[in-house]
């Protein structure tokens, strides 16, 4: 029996340090044959991802691969998604080329350490986050708000692939300037890199269409790379990779300027926001499928860590990859072992497969990356959320139309001040209500949404659908005042419902106390329902002084019958 309490008692402790750890402490050796498919199945794809988010972050395409490894293997020790997997993804290194590219100004070194740093000081924020328990951040960014910025990353990544597919530099930014670039230079187009992109467009289509369990990258890399490679392309100006380097990558400690770690920190708060988010959406909805949850605290502490091994393994930020995740569950991966899988399976390719990657065009890159962006896409969500709830379809719009306008960095800053808008408003003004009876209906009901609903006369109901707080005291106070007024002379009881007040501060507790002393001198009982206990417990421990003409009652009910017995009580 002890040394059963011990191993429960140790296993808990592992479980709270590296979840993952501990769940394949357990690992069901029948599970390992579809952990292995799935962890192929998945470094299949994320070879060729990997090898274009490096492009388009603006780094060597084998750094891809190095942002895979490592920190695939710390997730699956760490985090508690079964699921999910880790790595490079198109927001994310949109962001990160963002907010390095102005700071290098042109200087490939000083861009890699850069993004080095500011990968490290991503997983510091998110580290720090799971220390102060901030796991509920993933949702502070309302998934309208996300989805609109995703679409807008989308929108921001196929326009910067447009160069690549073409076969020509843009110098343009934005959406209208570069679209008019790109037919204005119609000459510059490079038929033979338009033909390679082309042939890994059909690819692609046909690749999803008649071998959907097929990685469709994987395949169009493979054919345009042989297409490179057959016909001497590169002989008539089709740029490709070039020569990887094989081997693991070093353990890499980044150096940069000082005066430059300001811009960095402000960066990594905002990447390590929009990461997490991103990824809590993917982790949530596999685990909800596979039916087991996760900790939002732990993911953050995962990522975190799996951001750090990233820097230090000369990779760059990373988040959850919706599409690997994919992958791996329609697979049949059953546990974290299909992320170490497809870690080792990404690491062996880099050992001794590398030769064939310097074929692999750019165009192709291109190609793959405007399929990912096009993933992070979701119409469908808008067109629901249009019928939903017009003011949150403009606010992810919006969210959208700032990541074009001003950038993915600047627009990070407007989705967070968007989200707390829409807190403050929703908070401040919250929906205020008068209950009363309904015939044929039990209980307590809006007047405001029973035609037929009818007051108790001379008592008010009183409902407040929020905290009573600072941003909404005053808000309350007016409600408030103005249903004493709605009540009119024949008023004897206002009843506040205290049961939808989750929260009381202290200028809240300063206008309730307002409000009482005015009831009382209108000859009006003041009357709390719901929540007695609390009100009790509160009232010890702050040593404050019950007000004695407030009467409490733990229901609605018993305050009607309260009212009811004392109104026949004057009667008689």
């Amino acid at each position: 029996m002890t040394q059963q309490v011990v191993a429960g008692g140790w296993k808990a402790r592992l479980a709270r340090i590296a979840p993952g750890l501990a769940s394949l402490l357990g690992y069901r050796a029948a599970w390992f044959t579809d952990d292995l498919r799935a962890g192929v199945s998945v470094a299949a794809v994320a070879l060729p991802v990997a090898v274009a988010y490096a492009e388009l972050a603006g780094f060597h395409p084998v750094t891809g691969l190095y942002a895979c490894i490592l920190p695939m293997l710390v997730y699956a020790l760490f985090g508690t998604s079964r699921q999910l997997i880790v790595g490079p993804d198109a927001a994310t290194c949109a962001l990160l080329a963002a907010a390095v590219m102005p700071l290098a100004g042109g200087d490939p070194g000083l861009y890699l350490s850069l993004a080095l740093t500011l990968t490290f000081l991503t997983g510091l924020f998110c580290m720090a986050a799971s220390f102060l328990r901030l796991g509920a951040l993933a949702e502070f960014l309302s998934r309208p708000i996300l989805v609109g910025f995703l679409n807008g990353v989308a929108l921001s990544i196929l326009l910067g692939q447009l160069g690549k597919i073409f076969g020509f530099s843009m110098e343009e930014g934005g959406i209208l300037p570069r679209s008019v670039e790109l037919f204005a230079k119609f000459e510059l187009w490079h038929w033979p890199t338009i033909a390679v992109s082309a042939l890994a467009l059909l690819v692609m289509l046909l690749a999803q269409r008649f071998v959907p369990k097929l990685p469709a990258a994987l395949l169009a890399m493979l054919a345009a790379g042989l297409a490179v490679a057959g016909l001497g392309l590169e002989a008539q100006g089709v740029a490709s990779i070039g020569a990887v380097p094989a081997g693991l990558p070093e353990l890499h400690v980044p150096s940069f300027p000082l005066e430059l770690l300001p811009t960095l920190l402000a960066d990594a708060a905002g990447l390590a926001l929009v990461s997490f988010s991103s990824m809590m959406l993917t982790a949530q909805s596999f685990a909800e499928k596979n039916g087991y949850s996760v900790d939002a605290d732990r993911e953050f502490m995962a990522l975190g860590l799996a951001n750090i091994a990233s820097s230090a393994s000369q990779g760059f930020a990373i988040s959850g990859a919706d599409s690997r995740t994919a992958v791996a569950d329609s697979s049949g991966g059953r546990s974290q072992l299909c992320g170490v899988i497809a870690a080792l399976a990404i690491a062996l390719v880099l050992l001794f497969f590398t030769a064939p990657l310097a074929y692999v065009p750019l165009a192709a890159l291109g190609v793959v990356l405007v399929f990912g962006a096009m993933s992070l896409v979701n119409l469908s969500f808008l067109g629901e959320l249009y019928r939903i709830s017009r003011s949150e379809f403009a606010l992810s719009i919006l969210a959208t139309l700032g990541v074009v306008a001003v950038g993915a960095i600047q627009a990070i800053l407007l989705v967070v001040i968007l989200a707390l808008l829409r807190f403050v408003r929703a908070m401040s003004r919250p929906q205020v209500e008068e209950l009363g009876k309904v015939e044929g209906m039990r209980g307590v009901h809006s007047l405001g949404r029973h035609a037929d609903a009818r007051r108790y006369p001379g008592l008010y109901l009183f409902r407040f659908n929020a905290p009573i707080v600072f941003f909404n005291a005053q808000y309350f106070r007016r409600e408030v005042r103005a249903a004493m007024e709605r009540g009119g002379p024949q008023l004897r009881w206002f009843v506040i419902d205290m049961l939808p007040v989750t929260m009381v501060d202290a200028s809240g507790f300063y206008v309730l106390r307002e409000l009482v002393a005015e009831m009382v001198e209108r000859g009006i009982t003041p009357v709390m329902a719901g929540r007695l206990t609390e009100w009790e417990r509160w009232y010890e421990r702050s040593g404050v002084q019950a007000a004695a003409e407030v009467r409490r009652f733990p229901t609605l009910r018993q305050v009607l019958r309260a009212y009811q017995a004392e109104q026949e009580a004057v009667v008689q």
